[in-house]
């Protein structure tokens, strides 16, 4: 079993970042109908999948037959990292991502995520563990490295390769950093000269331009696309499109798409929790046509999922034109 074919074109890879509480089912659906090399599931918690806490079993169940989805385990235990990583090949995965780049603190306090930067013997404990337990392609996600005066992502990704792992993405922060400055592409470049893996670039990556910059400053085999998804889940078959030079397909029609989305988040989680899931879509779909806030606000606190839909089209109105992605 291999990763998807990025040889099948010259063109650099784009993929899909995931992202807690935004890349579920069908966001990762939505992205893939438009076009995506490879999507990656929400962080599911090894130790919390083999406990089969409610929410987490899920994340890892539904959509594991889908073509060119990973999904991204994160743990600090070789040995529950195994099996977890066991579990979801047996029920259908293509793809394991290992994650060491998440900087949230609840995530880094319990010694995962990019707290594993700190402990390279450790995330690469994790990383052979997972490796030898699976017959599928492993690849890691990480950052630069745990702050500016430890920058170790070259030396980490290159110890990865050696243990087998087929594909890094490298966040161009720093954990320190979070979300904040700008993700620093040039300094991907250390990684992608010390591997003969596929690094991918990510951070700060919202339009072609961006993209264009990121993969020349970096010298990256492609890019991964986080919070630039949001609102535009056709974001990554437009940046396909112009990094193949071929016409990108216009911007969609809001409306149907906004509901057929609605629809499906309620299908997944169930009328009452859909409700409340659904809010922060809708919110970034609505920022997209600057919705007036009246109505804005009169669909984010709705406790009733059909007048949203009926809402919806008045919503959805761009109030100005906005640039397309």
């Amino acid at each position: 079993m291999s990763l998807p074919d990025f040889t099948a074109t010259e063109r650099p890879i784009v993929a899909l970042a995931p992202m807690a509480g935004i890349t579920d089912l069908p966001m990762r659906d939505l992205v893939a109908g438009f076009g995506a090399d490879l999507v990656v599931s929400e962080m599911v918690a090894s130790g919390e999948l083999l406990t089969a806490r409610p929410g987490t079993r899920e994340k890892a169940e539904l959509g594991l037959e889908r073509a060119a989805t990973s999904v991204q385990l994160a743990g600090r235990a070789p040995d529950t990292m195994a099996e977890a990583a066991r579990q979801i090949a047996d029920q259908g995965a293509k793809v394991i991502d290992i994650n060491m780049g998440c900087p949230a603190k609840k995530v880094t306090g319990g010694l995962s995520g990019s707290a594993l930067m700190r402990d390279p013997d450790l995330a690469l404990s994790l990383i052979d563990a997972v490796a030898n337990a699976v017959d599928l392609p492993v690849t890691v996600k990480m950052r630069l490295g745990w702050d500016d005066t430890n920058h170790n992502a070259a030396d980490l990704s290159k110890r990865a390769e050696d243990a087998g792992v087929r594909m890094v993405v490298i966040h161009g922060r720093t954990r320190c950093q979070f979300y904040k400055g700008h993700a620093d592409w040039d300094a991907i470049a250390n990684v992608v000269k010390a591997v003969n893996i596929p690094v991918l670039a990510n951070g700060d990556i919202t339009d072609i331009s961006s993209a264009r910059t990121a993969l020349a400053k970096s010298g990256a085999a492609g890019i991964m696309v986080g919070r630039g998804i949001q609102g535009q889940p056709w974001l990554l078959a437009q940046l396909i499109a112009e990094l193949e030079g071929t016409q990108p397909p216009e911007t969609p029609d809001l409306i149907p798409l906004v509901q057929t989305h609605y629809q499906a988040i309620l299908a997944f989680y169930g009328p009452d929790l859909g409700l409340r899931v659904a809010r922060k879509q809708l919110g970034w779909y609505m920022d997209r046509c600057q919705t007036p806030a009246d109505l804005r606000g009169r669909i984010l606190r709705s406790k009733d999922s059909a007048d949203v839909m009926q809402m919806l089209p008045d919503a959805l109105i761009p109030q100005t034109t906005p640039e397309a992605a």
